[in-house]
């Protein structure tokens, strides 16, 4: 991870203000950007701000770890190479489902082009969701990883309050 010199003190923050821990609630804008192009893939500082509780999975543990040690009223810019952010790319994150399969679960007519983002059921009750990334004759190849793996990342945050 490399800070860039574009992190600063807003309102001049007391060195007593309140710091992000392990396990600290905290309100906060951020912005994720494509190191590559500069687009934009997620902001809050145009609207309310995030509500976060650390360690509980609400952010990537890249960017968390970006948020610790800082202090309520600072901003910070950090580059975030692609396993600083939301991993690598894995091949093992690669699985096939039969079309037969597919069929069995999805509603009537549905058709799998690449690039669809398809959720799943999980064990659980809960969902996964793979992006299709190749139509094949007998089965579909969905990539499980993060929309984002693989990918550098610029990473802006403000961080506004601190519980």
């Amino acid at each position: 991870m490399t800070e860039s010199t574009s992190g600063i003190f807003l309102g001049g923050a007391p060195s007593a203000a309140p710091t992000v821990t392990a396990d600290s609630f905290l309100t906060l804008h951020y912005r994720i950007v494509l190191a590559q192009s500069d687009e934009v893939m997620a902001s809050t500082f145009e609207e309310k701000p995030a509500t976060l509780q650390m360690g509980q999975g609400q952010m990537a543990e890249g960017l968390e770890a970006c948020l610790l040690g800082m202090q309520a009223g600072q901003r910070k810019i950090y580059d975030l190479a692609p396993s600083q952010a939301y991993g690598d790319r894995q091949e093992a994150l690669f699985h096939r489902v039969s079309k037969k399969t597919l069929a069995e679960h999805a509603e009537t007519d549905t058709t799998f082009e690449v690039g669809d983002f398809v959720e799943f059921p999980a064990p659980n009750g809960g969902k996964f969701a793979g992006t299709v990334a190749r139509v094949e004759e007998e089965s579909v190849l969905f990539d499980f990883n993060h929309p984002l793996a693989g990918t550098a990342l610029r990473f802006e945050v403000q961080i506004i309050g601190v519980l």
